[in-house]
């Protein structure tokens, strides 16, 4: 198997566990053509960290760049600037890979099988374990779905659907997902292999709850439909979710009532909500989620 990936990282002050991330990437019994760390501003130890790394492998590349405080769109753009750096490079895939995540020593050479074994798979990750509340938890997705802190597209998929946008209020690896459905491409999880990521998901910039009212505000904008995310927000098994559900719930409610603009085209929303209707339908009809990923994921 002669399949080539290269890696871009957005790092902002992850002093705390870009280590973990550098020694695990290094330690890939498949490594990457090149590996682009791009600092975002930052103003801790990153950019010591990430030297002292690439004095000893050849393939990690640091990008200083001057950002402006830590959002989305400021992550995209230093994305694009590291994806920029790689054109002097051949490789088939590109990943976007989390500062703040542990990988499996044979992470990339699994998900690159698995597309060497199905042409039609545009976009592929594995499964993740979540540091919530001083231990990991189990994060599920739909099968069709890639968390953001690891994505691996086949390069020629990356370009086709325009790479990521820079939306303010995040979403950029949903977005991105579904264009790559849209476009007629497979995406999937794979829950055999397992990374660990050293945040709890969304809570960079505050609480679990602040993180739920503005994941509610990013999915109308993104254009979820809105009796699909009722219908997700009603499975609720404690009062934890029944809060963070309320929270998402008060979000989305805020920018449909303030008309927030919608960040993507038309096109796009018409799809999602096709998609997800359709979900709604097969749920109704036989009871069962057609998106729901199946597997135990190992911890």
């Amino acid at each position: 198997m002669n399949m080539k990936y290269a890696l871009v990282t957005p790092a902002k002050n992850e002093e705390a566990f870009i280590e973990h991330t550098l020694s695990s990437v290094v330690a890939q019994t498949i490594k990457p053509v090149q590996w682009v760390i791009v600092s975002d501003g930052s103003t801790d130890r990153t950019d010591e960290i990430v030297r002292k790394y690439a004095e000893e492998h050849d393939f990690i590349q640091l990008i200083r760049r001057e950002g402006t405080g830590r959002n989305f769109g400021n992550k995209v753009y230093a994305f694009q600037e590291g994806y920029e750096a790689l054109k002097a490079f051949e490789f088939d895939f590109i990943g976007n890979l989390d500062a703040d995540i542990e990988l499996q020593p044979n992470y990339y050479e699994t998900i690159l099988g698995k597309f060497a074994a199905d042409k039609s798979l545009g976009l592929a990750g594995g499964a993740r374990l979540d540091f919530c509340e001083g231990k990991f938890v189990e994060i599920r997705c739909a099968k069709n779905s890639v968390g953001g802190p690891f994505q691996l597209f086949r390069k020629s998929v990356y370009d086709e659907i325009g790479g990521y946008r820079p939306l303010k209020l995040g979403g950029i690896d949903a977005v991105a997902e579904i264009m790559v459905r849209q476009f007629g491409w497979e995406v999937r999880t794979f829950t055999e292999i397992v990374s660990r990521h050293y945040r709890c998901t969304g809570t960079a910039k505050g609480s679990r709850f602040n993180a739920s009212f503005r994941g509610g505000k990013k999915l109308y904008v993104i254009g979820y439909h809105p009796l699909f995310e009722l219908v997700k927000l009603s499975k609720v098994s404690g009062v934890k979710d029944l809060l963070r559900h309320g929270c998402e719930l008060a979000g989305y409610l805020t920018a449909a009532l303030l008309r927030y603009e919608r960040q993507v085209p038309k096109d796009f929303v018409k799809y999602l909500h096709q998609e997800q209707l359709g979900r709604l339908r097969h749920l109704l009809r036989y009871r069962k989620d057609p998106a729901k990923l199946t597997g135990t994921i190992a911890k």
